[in-house]
C-alpha cells in the first residue's frame, strides 16, 4: 500500500488549499451573516455559495467526487485529501465544489444504474450545480437502519407507479431548489427480503408529494445544507419509466450507494478533527488563566497529543480503506467501510468534545463553529446506519471464519 500523493493529486491539493485561503475561510462569516439574515427566503442556500461555486468552476475543482468521465475522475484513494481539505470548513468548501452531501451520493445512482433518459433529464443539471436533490429512505415508524423495514408501497399502475409512505430527517428536501426525489420503497412485500425494494425518481412539484416540516438537528435547521424533511407522499403518481433499475434491485443500489458516501463523511470528518485541533491549539496558547496559558497545563497537552495520534490513525486506516475499494472494489473494502464509519466520528467526537472544553463557554456559543460541528459529526454517528448496526456485522464477519472451521 503506497499512499504517497500522486502528481495529479498534489497539484489538485495545492488548488485547493490556496481556494480555501483566498475565498472559503474569508466567505464564513458572510455565511454566518446571510443566514442570519431575518429578510433571507426560509431553506434557500445563502448567496455566497453560488459566488464560490463560480470561482470553483473557474478553477476546475468542480465534482471531483465523481470517477470517470461525468466528473473528475479521480480514485478514491485520490480523491480522500481533497475530500479532507473541504472538511476544514465542511459548511461551504463541499457545496463550493459540487461535492456535497446528498448529491453527491444521488450523481453516483444516476450515473451507475440510472437510464439514458434519467441521467440526461436529472444527472446532468446535478451535474452543472442547476438543481439539488435529496434521497428519501429513512422513515420515523421503523427501524431503518435495516432497510429491508422500509414501508414506503411503490404500486404499479398500467403505465405508472403510485408512492405512498412517510419519510423523515430527508437532506435537502426544505431547499426549493430541491427539485427530484430518489424514493426507497416496496414494490413486492411477498419477494425474498432483499429484492422487496426498489427505488424510483419522484419530482418534487409532482401533485401528493408534501414537504411538511424542517426537522432540527440538536436544534440546528441546517439551513445552509438545504434543511433535512420530513416528506409524505400520498398517492403520488410518477411514469413507470422513472423507477431505476429494475424492479427489486433498490435494496442493492442503496448498499452502492452507501459505500462511496460512507467513506466520504469520514473523509470530510478528518478535515473537521484537523480544524478542531487548529482551533484548540490557537485557543489554549492565547487563553491566560491562572497566570499562565493554558497550553501550559499537562491536561490540555495531553488533548493535543491524543488527538494528534487519533488523527493520524483515523487518516491511515481511511486511506487503506480508499484503497481497497480502487484495487479489490466495495464488497472487497467491506470491513473497512464499516470499521471507518465505526471510529472515525468517534474519533472527530472526542477531539471536538476537547476543543469545546479548551474554549470553555465559548465552545458551546455561535462564536465559534465548535458547537455546529459537533452537532452535525454526532449524527454521523446514526446516519448511514448506526454504530451497533456496523459493530454487529463486523463481529459476524470475524466470527464466522472462526464458526467455519470448527464446523
Amino acid at each position: 500500500m503506497d499512499f504517497a500523493f500522486d502528481s495529479r493529486t498534489e497539484e489538485l491539493r495545492s488548488q485547493l488549499l490556496d481556494f480555501m485561503d483566498e475565498r472559503v475561510y474569508p466567505a464564513e462569516p458572510v455565511l454566518a451573516a446571510q443566514l442570519a439574515d431575518p429578510a433571507r427566503e426560509p431553506w434557500t442556500v445563502p448567496q455566497v455559495v453560488a459566488g464560490l461555486q463560480a470561482a470553483a468552476r473557474d478553477r476546475g475543482l468542480w465534482n471531483l467526487f465523481l470517477p470517470g468521465d461525468a466528473g473528475a475522475g479521480l480514485t478514491n484513494l485520490q480523491y480522500a485529501p481533497l475530500a479532507e481539505i473541504t472538511g476544514r470548513s465542511v459548511l461551504l468548501a463541499p457545496a463550493a465544489l459540487n461535492c456535497a452531501a446528498p448529491d453527491t451520493g444521488n450523481m453516483e445512482v444516476l450515473h451507475q444504474f440510472g437510464s439514458e433518459e434519467q441521467r440526461k433529464q436529472w444527472l446532468e443539471p446535478l451535474l452543472a450545480g442547476e438543481i439539488r436533490s435529496a434521497f428519501a429512505m429513512t422513515e420515523p415508524d421503523v427501524a431503518s437502519s435495516d432497510a429491508a423495514n422500509i414501508t414506503t408501497r411503490i404500486e404499479r399502475d398500467g403505465d405508472d407507479y403510485v408512492v405512498n409512505g412517510r419519510k423523515w430527517y430527508i437532506t435537502g428536501a426544505m431547499n426549493p431548489n430541491c427539485r427530484i426525489f430518489i424514493v426507497m420503497g416496496k414494490t413486492d412485500p411477498d419477494a425474498p427480503k432483499h429484492r422487496q425494494q426498489s427505488m424510483i425518481l419522484v419530482p418534487r412539484d409532482t401533485p401528493g408529494v408534501t414537504v411538511k416540516r424542517g426537522m432540527t438537528v440538536f436544534g440546528y435547521e441546517d439551513q445552509d445544507h438545504g434543511g433535512h424533511a420530513e416528506v409524505i407522499f400520498e398517492d403520488v403518481r410518477v411514469p413507470a419509466a422513472n423507477l431505476i433499475g429494475e424492479e427489486g434491485s433498490g435494496f442493492a443500489i442503496a448498499q452502492a450507494r452507501l459505500g462511496p458516501g460512507r467513506i466520504h463523511h469520514c473523509m470530510r470528518a478528518i478535515g473537521i478533527a484537523e480544524r478542531a485541533l487548529e482551533l484548540m491549539c490557537r485557543r489554549v496558547t492565547d487563553r491566560i488563566a491562572f497566570g499562565r496559558p493554558l497550553a501550559d497545563q499537562g491536561v490540555v497537552q495531553d488533548w493535543i497529543a491524543e488527538s494528534r495520534v487519533r488523527i493520524e490513525q483515523a487518516r491511515l486506516l481511511v486511506l487503506k480503506t480508499a484503497w481497497l475499494m480502487d484495487t479489490v472494489g466495495n464488497r472487497g473494502a467491506h470491513t473497512e467501510i464499516q470499521a471507518i464509519k465505526i471510529i472515525v466520528p468517534q474519533t472527530v467526537e472526542w477531539i471536538l468534545d476537547k476543543a469545546v472544553q479548551a474554549h470553555g463557554a465559548a465552545g458551546v456559543s455561535q462564536d465559534t463553529p465548535l458547537a455546529q460541528l459537533w452537532a452535525g459529526n454526532r449524527t454521523l454517528r446514526l446516519a448511514d446506519g448506526p454504530d451497533e448496526v456496523h459493530r454487529r456485522s463486523l463481529a459476524h464477519r470475524e466470527l464466522k471464519r472462526y464458526q467455519q472451521k470448527e464446523s
